[in-house]
């Protein structure tokens, strides 16, 4: 508002002004997901020798399987190594997926050490696999209010600084505790701090560096190593949460950078799953499989076949409209993947929904982490899933027909 004044200095009217922020938003949101990409590149080296071990695990189980007269033991021990290897890389994917998203501040209220703990795997897979990892969780929950992509950000990049910090091998340790508040920060209402430590055994930072550390684009690496975003991201987010941030550091022992980010007194927002389990049974029923991946169309047809549903496979979603408008009352439910080519699952989806609005339609992907937040009104299925999963969701989509 701007004030208009007569001759002798009186206000006699107001104006409105408005200012158009648009361009200055979409800086901002630019800047954002250079930072992220920041932290997203920190981890692909480790992302790749994570999944090549993974893989190892895997193969060397599979061969050992082909064996003849294996102790019944032994088969036992290969499979589940196979399995918990596949659901080791399954979180890792997921939490990448769910880190790499572009998408709006969202502040929600969650427990730190869980969460923590949470995305550890992916923190180990950003200090690489010479350092030492260490976790020390001293209570919990401490429930803070903040965005927890840039939560996961932060804690990427100040992982990654730090391995840079010790050249890849040495001992890092995250720390995560509750702080009382100082006289000043009770009076003003504070009920505390969740403070979360990162400290490595590094080189150490010059007195004369600390200050300048969390400037965008300032960078003591080598080129090509970084781009001075990562620390800047750190105090970003730390600035937006209402928190601050301290060094300690020295030459030749290592830092411990600490986020003090203020206790909340709110309830800590849970996710919660479906809440159908699988039962014991054989299932009935036809459902269409729409899968443009032939190997995957013939394992996913296998597994509904040994839970006891009839399937008929489709390899695109314009074959799967055409099985439908040829004989829809045979199906109890469609089966769908998102990324195919042509007509998508999603669109699949809705174009059933249309014609067919009784008829259930479930979809899969590696990407449904990023789809959880659009409001499509699909089930969704996590590849890669297991038996239990698919029984699961299946159940309930066909639950909510009856």
């Amino acid at each position: 508002m701007r004030p208009v004044q007569d001759p002798q200095g009186k206000v006699i009217a107001i104006v409105p002004e408005a200012v158009d922020i648009t361009e200055r938003r979409k800086a901002e949101e630019a800047f954002r997901q250079a930072q992220k990409m920041e932290a997203i590149g920190q981890l692909t080296g480790g992302v790749a020798h994570d999944f090549n071990n993974m893989l190892t695990v895997i193969r060397s189980s599979a061969d050992l399987l082909r064996r003849r007269e294996l102790p019944p033991e032994r088969v036992r021990r290969y499979v589940d190594a196979i399995s918990d290897t596949a659901d080791r890389a399954a979180k890792l994917t997921g939490q990448l997926l769910t880190f790499a998203r572009r998408h709006a501040q969202n502040r929600e209220v969650f427990d730190a050490a869980e969460h923590i703990e949470d995305v550890s795997d992916m923190l180990k897979t950003a200090l690489g696999s010479r350092a030492v990892f260490n976790l020390d969780i001293a209570e919990r929950p401490l429930p803070v209010e903040a965005d927890t992509n840039q939560f996961d950000a932060a804690l990427v990049n100040l992982v990654a600084n730090a391995r840079d910090a010790m050249d890849g091998h040495g001992t890092l340790t995250v720390s995560v505790t509750r702080s009382a508040p100082t006289p000043q920060e009770a009076a003003a209402g504070s009920r505390g701090f969740v403070e979360v430590s990162i400290a490595d055994t590094g080189c150490g930072i010059p007195r004369e560096q600390i200050e300048r550390i969390f400037e965008p684009f300032f960078t003591t690496k080598d080129i090509g190593r970084g781009t001075g975003l990562g620390l800047s991201q750190v105090y970003g987010f730390v600035q937006q949460s209402g928190g601050t941030i301290n060094v300690d550091s020295a030459i030749g022992c290592g830092t411990t950078i600490t986020l003090r980010l203020p206790l909340s007194d709110k309830p800590v927002q849970r996710r919660n799953g479906n809440g159908i389990n699988a039962v014991d049974g054989r299932q009935r029923g036809c459902i269409l499989v729409v899968e443009d991946n032939a190997e995957v169309g013939e394992f996913s047809t296998q597994l509904l076949h040994d839970l006891g549903y009839q399937t008929v496979l489709a390899s695109s979603g314009e074959q799967a409209l055409a099985l439908l408008g040829d004989n829809a009352k045979r199906f109890d439910l469609v089966l769908s993947d998102v990324a195919m080519p042509g007509m998508d699952g999603v669109t699949l989806g809705r174009e059933i929904k249309k014609r067919l609005p009784e008829l259930p339609v479930v979809l899969n992907s590696g990407y449904a982490h990023m789809l959880a937040d659009e409001d499509h009104g699909f089930e969704l299925l996590h590849k890669p899933y297991s038996v239990e999963d698919l029984s699961k969701v299946l159940r309930k989509a066909m639950a909510e027909r009856t």
